[in-house]
């Protein structure tokens, strides 16, 4: 008896716990917006900004605090009729270049953005290098000199 009014009481928690989950996802934010072009604008930049706690997801997906409070701030400012580079500025003065998933093209993010593209370059060039040194190899010739001792190495190998 003691057992299944235990099992009951646990299945009861663990209902009561997937309904309050349920409940806490299907809390959607609404957001009212007249102008079609200003809610895809709203989309665009809270796809564009990264949730300082998430890390790696955008504030639009992320369930984190602060993430909702950085869609109200979007919001409000996108209703105050500022430009989105504006928006962006405010957030990176809030929190960091970090917030922007691709950061500007300033002298501190310089080797961020060229590296990749010197590194290609490097490549490129050592690929040329070895192809051409290849090339030369194969095609030189044996001198006099070394195609006789060639001669003898092959001539001591056959009389042992």
């Amino acid at each position: 008896m003691a057992l299944m009014r235990g099992s009951l009481i646990l299945a009861t928690t663990l209902a009561l716990l997937l309904v309050a989950g349920l409940v806490q996802a299907a809390a959607i934010e609404v957001r009212e917006f007249n102008d079609p072009v200003l809610e895809e604008r709203y989309r665009d930049i809270t796809a564009s900004l990264r949730c300082p706690t998430c890390q790696n997801q955008a504030i639009n997906d992320s369930d984190a605090p602060v993430a909702g409070d950085m869609r109200d701030r979007v919001y409000q400012l996108l209703m105050d009729g500022r430009a989105d580079f504006e928006i962006r500025s405010y957030m990176v003065e809030r929190f960091g270049d970090y917030v922007l998933y691709n950061p500007r093209l300033e002298g501190r993010t310089f080797l961020l953005w060229g590296l990749p593209a010197v590194l290609g370059l490097l490549g490129l060039v050592l690929v040329g290098l070895l192809v051409r040194a290849r090339r030369n190899a194969s095609n030189r010739a044996l001198s006099a000199e070394e195609r006789a001792r060639l001669d003898a190495l092959i001539n001591r190998e056959r009389i042992e």
